[in-house]
């Protein structure tokens, strides 16, 4: 590179600002060189992407669970971008779906079908991660700022977004996992690292020794638990005691108590990325923007289970004291197949369309005098809208009409079997309501008397059932 004195016109930064001058004369990869590299950053994501929602359902840890869901979504939002910048570089075909390197192949096989929700916090925030932000960061270094400046633009979005997940992952890998955690784990960490070594690093930069990498937890290949698992602070899980939608359409009832309802309708919506999580994992040969949006989707709805839990906290509210039944995804996961269940949702959401629905639950949070339900009401309906796009997208495409469509999931949504008398009388639950108790505790936040009308409030599912297509996790 020849030094040379190329000062600033007026002091305007040299080509757009993107960088210096020196940078820009500095050689970096060629296309082909670009593209190699990419086609493994873009395996990579696409992987964590199926590992993180492949474990959604069966994550006991709710936290977990919650940041799966939006990672998931994130991974897939830059394997999209990816995907178009690939497209834009002389490569037809362009061979995304082919797994670039065996040994990598393995190293996200044993992230995905490790045991634990300790190594699989490893796997992803304390391998994996960490690797591809370094290997994006080299990358950085390697290429042209200038004539690679789309490449680079989107990879600064995925370097801010994956240290992101890298600084969640470091701290939940500190709360989790001690020296003893960390010794059980040591045959499966040298595992991860001898595949990642033996396939040249996320990028395929480093020495590759043909050797074939060791397999531990994959030597048994990866299946989806639909089972839904939840951690120790959800107690009664075929709890069936509250029948929060007879509440909140009876108008003896305060907005205000209302809002409790709300909240508890939002974070019993913890059961539908449980359910989508399955949908999405065994969907197989969609275009990948089928996977990014229904990721997406999930995502909201693990939002709206947020917003519930923000609510509770923002009352002071212990919310343990509630019980979160799974017996939705539960029902649907293990009695229906995906496109059963996708007909499920999207019949459902249906119903959250007309005034009875959304418009009435945000037009109660209005009036309720509690400003964060009407906030949460408010993005609630607007993602509802999304979501019933979403599903005329991917759902209804695939049957003659819309009238069609409704009517098989009308058809899905009556196959589904919960006998709630039955898990009473099983021993699986007493169907106690947990309402008069943080009712109370609400009332005492708010400085005011208990309502003796709404503290007796005690109809439940089992004992005034409720026409099936009423009940639902809110989805």
């Amino acid at each position: 590179m020849i030094a040379i004195n190329y000062p600033e016109y007026r002091g305007i930064p040299h080509i757009a600002g993107i960088g210096l001058m020196t940078d820009a004369m500095r050689p970096g990869l060629s296309v082909e060189d670009v593209v190699r590299r990419l086609k493994r950053f873009h395996y990579s994501l696409k992987r964590l992407h199926e590992i993180m929602t492949a474990r959604i359902t069966a994550e006991p840890i709710y936290e977990l669970k919650s940041a799966y869901s939006l990672h998931s979504w994130l991974a897939a939002e830059h394997v999209a971008a990816l995907r178009k910048r690939v497209g834009e570089m002389r490569e037809p075909p362009l061979g995304l779906d082919t797994v670039p390197d065996g040994n990598l192949e393995v190293f996200f096989d044993e992230i995905l079908c490790c045991p634990t929700s300790e190594e699989l916090v490893f796997g992803l925030y304390g391998k994996a991660i960490p690797s591809l932000i370094g290997a994006i960061e080299k990358f950085q270094q390697d290429t042209n700022i200038l004539a690679d400046q789309p490449t680079v633009r989107i990879l600064r979005f995925a370097l801010l977004e994956l240290n992101d997940m890298n600084d969640f992952g470091g701290q939940a890998i500190k709360g989790m996992i001690d020296a003893q955690c960390q010794d059980k784990m040591n045959h499966y960490c040298e595992v991860l690292d001898e595949a990642l070594l033996t396939s040249g690093g996320i990028d395929g930069t480093h020495q590759v020794s043909g050797k074939k990498a060791d397999t531990f937890y994959s030597l048994k290949p990866y299946t989806y638990d639909p089972v839904p698992k939840r951690d120790e602070r959800f107690k009664d899980l075929y709890n069936q005691g509250v029948n929060a939608e007879a509440f909140l359409y009876n108008p003896d009832y305060s907005a205000q108590a209302k809002t409790i309802m709300m909240f508890f309708k939002r974070f019993r919506e913890v059961d539908v990325p449980e359910m989508m999580a399955g949908i999405i994992a065994q969907t197989k040969g969609k275009p990948w923007e089928y996977y990014r949006d229904l990721s997406r989707q999930l995502w909201d709805e693990a939002r709206h289970g947020m917003m519930g839990e923000v609510g509770f906290v923002n009352l002071g509210i212990d919310w343990k004291k509630i019980t979160f039944t799974f017996n939705w995804s539960m029902g649907l996961n293990t009695q229906l197949k995906p496109i059963e269940r996708h007909a499920v949702l999207y019949f459902i959401e249906q119903g959250l369309m007309p005034k009875t629905g959304k418009r009435y639950e945000w037009e109660v949070a209005q009036i309720s005098g509690n400003p964060l339900s009407a906030l949460f009401q408010d993005y609630d309906w607007a993602d509802e809208v999304l979501h019933a796009r979403i599903g005329r997208d991917w759902y209804v495409s695939d049957f003659k009409d819309a009238h069609e469509a409704i009517e098989y999931g009308d058809q899905c949504w009556s196959k589904i079997l919960m006998d709630w008398n039955k898990y009473q009388t099983d021993g699986l639950t007493e169907h106690k309501s947990w309402w008069p108790e943080v009712y109370q505790d609400a009332c005492k936040a708010w400085g005011i008397e208990p309502d003796p009308k709404v503290l007796a409030y005690a109809e439940t599912y089992q004992n005034k059932r409720p026409d099936l297509k009423t009940i639902s996790a809110s989805a």
